[in-house]
């Protein structure tokens, strides 16, 4: 089922590894054709185009676009208590580590008369977009609305596509477990729409003339998708703020000979049941260990539920397992491919954990899987994929802060500092930039 990618005694230069390690293909580009018409559909006709898509993508039509406030809290009623208690351990979790990341404002004296400070001011407004397609979500509306909530953002909307199998009170919203986790999290700005269309609907704004009201457009948009999410957000980029053009989950282990095969295998298998083109990858100098886990896979896929859609993720071209040399260029290969999450299963975890560069998030040992993190241990599960880790963090308090300079000078600190400025904007050929100083330092108005 796992394809096997023999690295040992070859070069790992960043060329060669880019050109040999597994991804899924994904392509947001070719996306962008089908997106363009439906976000200027939602731009031209706003509420209307958002029903008639609800319909045409979701097989529903809303009931109204906005989730009505009774509604959220007859999902509260109706939500398993099981469900409902470790919802709330997942937020007080959440909450306490994000409760940590907001920045302070920083204050710098440059020179006497001369001071730069730095404050952090959150966006005012943002849409937070909770995918519903193969499962369903709840905590994806933790980690998005928690920690917008603690940058303080002035006004938090979400939106989740209609589900056609809701009845009753919940016929035309989205499924009631997200409807009831935004209830949990004092979320009252709920909206009934997916896709394109709904990243389009917070970039633009739109009135509903039913029931629904007014949805302002946001400053910013952040939360998973599909691929056609993902294009929407680079379309409409510059327009808002996003967050990252998320792409299939992915998970990479590295592990020695000391791993237990059947925990490796059981955490290929639990990334592997998102989504087809999920990725799940083991970088290993173990043929031992690297022939069990292939075994373990074997048997414990053809057993789970979505047993299909497993084995369509581990044969695919984006999961396999790779052999390596040693620990060293186990630690180039995780490096180089970036994962979104990275388990470590090594002896002295932490020491090699530590060493590691690129991931969007590092679960260090044998008991602190990626489940763990998808829930409970306080992290956040909204991260980098496709490599892009290399480069880019995951969602966390500073994704909704802005920083601003704020810079403060005397006439005598302008002084001392204008003929250096006079100079650059000389070597620029930008000569006003300079008499903008020697007019306030000369009073001439010019040189």
């Amino acid at each position: 089922m796992l394809a096997t990618i023999d690295l040992r005694s070859q070069p790992l230069g960043a060329r060669d590894l880019r050109a040999a390690l597994p991804r899924a293909e994904y392509d947001v580009e070719a996306a962008l054709t089908a997106v363009q018409p439906i976000c200027d559909e939602v731009h031209d006709r706003g509420a209307a185009a958002l029903y008639d898509f609800a319909e045409r993508f979701d097989g529903v039509r809303p009931t109204s676009l906005r989730v009505p406030q009774d509604v959220l809290e007859a999902a509260v009623e109706a939500l398993d208590p099981d469900v409902r208690a470790a919802l709330e351990v997942s937020i007080d979790r959440a909450r306490t580590v994000h409760a940590a990341q907001r920045r302070s404002e920083t204050t710098t004296q440059v020179v006497p008369g001369g001071v730069v400070t730095e404050r952090w001011v959150p966006v005012e407004r943002v849409g937070l977009y909770v995918p519903g397609g193969r499962a369903v979500y709840p905590s994806s509306v933790v980690m998005n609305v928690v920690p917008a909530q603690l940058a303080e953002v002035g006004s938090v909307a979400v939106a989740s596509p209609p589900q056609k199998e809701n009845v009753g009170v919940f016929a035309g919203y989205p499924h009631p477990t997200i409807l009831a986790a935004c209830a949990l999290l004092g979320v009252d700005e709920v909206w009934s729409m997916g896709g394109a269309q709904a990243v389009a609907g917070f970039a633009h704004g739109f009135v509903d003339e039913g029931e629904g009201g007014e949805c302002q457009p946001v400053s910013l948009v952040t939360g998973p998708g599909n691929v056609y999410v993902a294009a929407a957000k680079r379309l409409l980029k510059g327009l808002i703020g996003i967050d990252a053009e998320a792409g299939p989950t992915e998970i990479a282990i590295l592990a020695d000979a000391g791993a237990d095969p059947e925990y490796v295998a059981a955490d290929l298998i639990s990334q592997a049941e998102h989504d087809p083109l999920a990725g799940s990858v083991l970088v290993t100098d173990s043929t031992e260990l690297a022939d069990a886990v292939a075994a373990v896979v074997e048997r414990r896929a053809a057993a789970t539920k979505h047993s299909e859609r497993v084995a369509e993720a581990l044969g695919g071209r984006q999961s396999a397992i790779v052999l390596v040399d040693d620990l060293d260029a186990g630690l180039r290969v995780v490096d180089a491919y970036a994962a979104e999450h990275l388990e470590v299963i090594t002896d002295d975890a932490a020491a090699v954990a530590a060493r590691v560069r690129n991931a969007g998030a590092i679960f260090v040992g044998p008991w602190s899987p990626v489940s763990l993190g998808d829930y409970a241990a306080g992290s956040n599960h909204v991260l980098p994929t496709g490599g892009s880790a290399a480069h880019s963090s995951g969602l966390s308090v500073q994704s909704f802060l802005k920083g601003i300079h704020v810079v403060e000078y005397t006439r005598e600190a302008l002084a001392d500092v204008g003929p250096h400025v006079l100079a650059l904007a000389d070597a620029e050929d930008l000569p006003a930039h300079g008499e903008a100083v020697s007019a306030r330092t000369t009073g001439e108005g010019q040189r």
